[in-house]
């Protein structure tokens, strides 16, 4: 498969559930859930209901309770890096992440969340705990444990540790990719090499990655677990 193509059948559709979520959302806007001005210093929780309310009766729906999702197209957003998650809320909100799924799932979702309410979110998911990693084919595990700690230096390709951790725990506003489904991050890159996702690091590095060496670096984020 060339570095470039993108087949539609590694984006899911709109499942059928959507419109109801989104009338779900509606509803909680209808109550001012997530139309309060950010929050202050006299109601420092108030951000904080707001977006465990969200998680609880929206988010939960495609991310799983407490955000570990049981959908392989879907990602785990339990611990993931708080400044990546309210950098991605604002970017759903603002459109400027533009891939075909944030269109079709966040786009609408994101619209109304305030910025108090995306740092609050942000701040519930990184809390929760990490989904357990699950180990796949030793042979690719091995292959992409290569390329994760050392790159593909034939490539040009510098080790993803460099950026996400040693164990894939993320760094600042860079992602958490430990215990992640490996179907979620191989679509990803996909989108990211074909520039349907805005990502001027990733562009550079993983451009010149096959999709063979991709799915091994999936399958080997995947398998890691917490406190790897």
């Amino acid at each position: 498969m060339h570095r470039n193509t993108l087949l539609w059948s590694d984006l899911k559709r709109v499942p059928p559930s959507f419109p109801r979520l989104l009338r779900a959302l509606a509803g909680l806007m209808a109550l001012g859930a997530l139309t309060a001005g950010p929050a202050s210093a006299a109601q420092p929780t108030q951000a904080d209901k707001q977006a465990e309310q969200l998680a609880a009766t929206v988010c939960a729906s495609c991310h799983g309770t407490d955000g570990r999702s049981s959908v392989a197209s879907f990602p785990d957003l339990a611990a993931q890096r708080p400044d990546y998650l309210e950098a991605q809320i604002k970017a759903f909100r603002d459109q400027s992440r533009a891939d075909p799924d944030a269109q079709a799932y966040m786009w609408g979702m994101a619209a109304q969340v305030n910025d108090a309410v995306a740092h609050a979110l942000a701040e519930h998911y990184a809390a929760q705990h990490a989904a357990a990693g699950v180990r796949g084919d030793p042979r690719l595990l091995a292959q992409g444990r290569q390329i994760y700690q050392r790159g593909v230096p034939a490539l040009g390709v510098p080790p993803c540790s460099a950026c996400h951790g040693d164990q894939a725990q993320g760094m600042g506003a860079m992602p958490r990719l430990a215990g992640q489904h490996a179907p979620y991050i191989v679509k990803q890159i996909l989108v990211i090499q074909r520039v349907l996702r805005e990502a001027p690091v990733m562009h550079g590095v993983i451009r010149d990655l096959t999709r063979p060496q991709i799915e091994a670096v999936a399958t080997y984020l995947q398998s890691i677990g917490p406190g790897a």
